[in-house]
């Protein structure tokens, strides 16, 4: 059965770090089948891309590539733990308006465009949420 479990919200004052993590259960995070991505979703607002990590080929080597959302782009990172199965965010210089519930969310299917990637609908394995809360 295949999940996604996040883990590593909490609250902290702007300025601060977070790392969340997420871990897959049911396949492998490293299949050049799987794209993933981040989502957020701040009370009365709509859920929203924070970024995407996706496989591409380069000759017989595949490689990971990732995407970010303008508002976030320079200050969060996302890595792949292949050790761990896990796909994580390293938030950083975090402001108020980063708060929300951050979603992991996984498709085998490929999403060859940025647009795509950034899609929630184009996801159709998610996780239950981790809360971040930034005070400032």
């Amino acid at each position: 059965q295949v999940s996604l479990v996040e883990s590593g919200g909490g609250s902290v004052q702007a300025g601060g770090s977070l790392r969340l993590s997420c871990a897959a259960s049911g396949f492998r995070v490293r299949d050049e089948k799987m794209y993933m991505a981040w989502f957020r979703q701040a009370p009365g607002q709509e859920r929203e891309a924070v970024g995407a990590a996706y496989p591409a080929r380069a000759g017989t080597t595949t490689m990971y590539f990732d995407d970010y959302s303008d508002s976030v782009r320079g200050r969060f990172t996302i890595l792949i733990d292949y050790n761990e199965n896990m796909l994580r965010l390293q938030m950083t210089s975090l402001k108020p308006e980063d708060t929300g519930m951050y979603y992991c969310a996984a498709t085998s299917s490929p999403l060859g465009t940025t647009s795509a990637r950034l899609m929630s609908r184009s996801y159709n394995l998610w996780g239950q949420g981790t809360q971040v809360t930034v005070s400032s």
